[in-house]
């Protein structure tokens, strides 16, 4: 498809696609699902089979397609900057000094203007705009006069922007974890920060919950000095050489995408506290990151830095997060860092579409009230902008674009709806239109526990490799 939608014959560039063919009769065929995990940055490819995933067959009535959108995977041109930039012990995060300060500014300078260098002429059409061109140049492939769509995270709002441009080409659209469009990006990431903080302080009570299990302190407080007095001390001793205060804080940060995390990212805590053991930690960052491969953030950067303009006065990044550290600590110089290219990122910033629903059929909209990478206020809005749209909450989970994952509530609504367009009553008023309950909070493996805290902590590495395989997070 083109590079640049304004000049349609000029260069091209190839899209990794994907497909599980309907498994009903050719009568029963509900059209094509197109399918995008988030990021930006996320592989699709492989999302082609979640269809199986949809109770009672209502999944098998489509075509579902798979994607690596542009820059992405097996795509081509594949985005690629510094492949190491996510190596092992990296300065901290916090920038304490100014000579620390001075290096992430630095790197994020040189990673800006390796990403130029690498990809010129890409990085200018790597906008969410380019992308939703995309889709419906993959629905004129298929040859589909509308698409189904199931997105997740950056996800929503890439089917936000399609069904602006596109209202007519909808059909159906499930839309997990949804970001908030008023706030892309810059203030999206510090929303995160907050909600991030509160969801980790969740997770250090549900560690003192099981004290006699993993031995980390009997109260969230004495957890939450426990895991922050570690990280100050790995600035100047990693662990293994490897696990850095830097590396520390991305490692645990999948305890606030998913609750699914929680144990296995105990037993690394507690393997490391009372015997050393690196290897959990490790799984846990190389799992988070993907030190050696940074095109998921090679292509995050260069979406997000271009749908919007960022602040290009650091003066105004450093009083933001400064402020946002003082109380939430947990995440914020991490997501500041994680963004700062954005200060020099060389292709230029378009303007956020503004997102208008009013003439899209019904879609379903679904999320968890603590999700803390698509805070919950996003997920009203768009029920306000989509006004024949329906939202399920579940009050009080604090997992991330969570369902087909097990909860027979939202996941039978999404199925209900798949079938034949049933949606949750439209209530009055800015609030849900249905409730779920989240899933239950999960409970400690003793037995791998034990190990972490007792002798080697290979099982709870091996449980957490595991945990880690069988997910997505982005």
């Amino acid at each position: 498809m083109p590079l640049d939608y304004s000049r349609p014959h000029g260069a091209k560039i190839s899209l990794a696609v994907s497909r599980v063919l309907h498994t009903s009769s050719d009568a029963d065929y509900q059209g094509v699902m197109l399918v995008n995990p988030g990021g930006p940055g996320g592989s699709g490819l492989v999302y082609s089979i979640l269809g199986q995933f949809v109770p009672n067959g209502a999944g098998n009535t489509y075509d579902w397609i798979g994607f690596d959108p542009r820059g992405v995977g097996a795509s081509r041109p594949s985005l690629s900057c510094i492949p190491d930039y996510f190596g092992y012990n990296r300065p901290y995060y916090i920038p304490v000094t100014r000579a620390l300060e001075r290096t992430w500014l630095a790197r994020s300078e040189s990673y800006a203007d390796a990403c130029e260098q690498n990809a010129a002429a890409l990085l200018p059409h790597m906008k969410t705009t380019d992308a939703a061109r995309d889709m419906d140049s993959i629905r004129k492939a298929l040859g589909a006069r509308q698409i189904n769509y199931y997105g997740f995270s950056y996800g929503t709002y890439l089917a936000q922007v399609y069904s602006t441009l596109f209202p007519s080409r909808v059909r159906r659209m499930v839309l997990d974890a949804n970001v908030d469009p008023r706030k892309v990006w810059y203030q999206a990431n510090l929303d995160q920060d907050v909600a991030f903080d509160k969801v980790i302080n969740i997770w250090f009570g549900w560690v003192a919950r099981y004290d006699d299990v993993y031995h980390l302190g009997a109260t969230r407080a004495a957890v939450r000095r426990l895991w922050f007095a570690e990280r100050r001390h790995l600035r100047r001793h990693p662990a293994g050489g490897l696990i850095g205060g830097s590396e520390w804080t991305d490692a645990f940060l999948l305890a606030g995408y998913n609750q699914f995390f929680w144990p296995g990212l105990a037993e690394a805590f507690a393997a490391w506290i009372h015997n050393g053991e690196v290897q959990g930690l490790k799984d846990a960052y190389d799992a988070a990151v993907g030190p050696g491969d940074d095109n998921g953030f090679a292509v995050y950067l260069a979406v997000e830095c271009t749908d919007a303009r960022w602040p290009t006065n650091w003066n105004r990044w450093r009083r933001d997060n400064w402020r946002l550290h003082a109380r939430y600590p947990f995440f914020t110089w991490a997501n500041a860092w994680f963004n700062a290219p954005c200060v020099y990122w060389h292709a230029p910033p378009g303007k956020p579409v503004r997102v208008n629903g009013r003439h899209v059929p019904g879609i379903l909209l679904i999320d968890e009230t603590l999700d803390a990478a698509t805070p919950f206020e996003g997920s009203l809005e768009v029920r306000r902008r989509y006004p024949k749209s329906s939202l399920i909450a579940e009050p009080g989970g604090t997992s991330h674009a969570n369902s087909l994952n097990g909860n027979a509530c939202v996941d039978d609504q999404v199925a209900a709806y798949l079938a034949d367009g049933t949606l949750p009553p439209r209530k009055p008023g800015n609030r849900p239109d249905a409730i779920c309950a989240p899933l239950p909070q999960p409970v400690p493996n003793t037995e791998a526990a034990a190990s972490s805290t007792a002798s080697a902590s290979s099982r709870a590495a091996t449980r957490l490799r595991q945990q880690l395989a069988s997910r997505s997070f982005r």
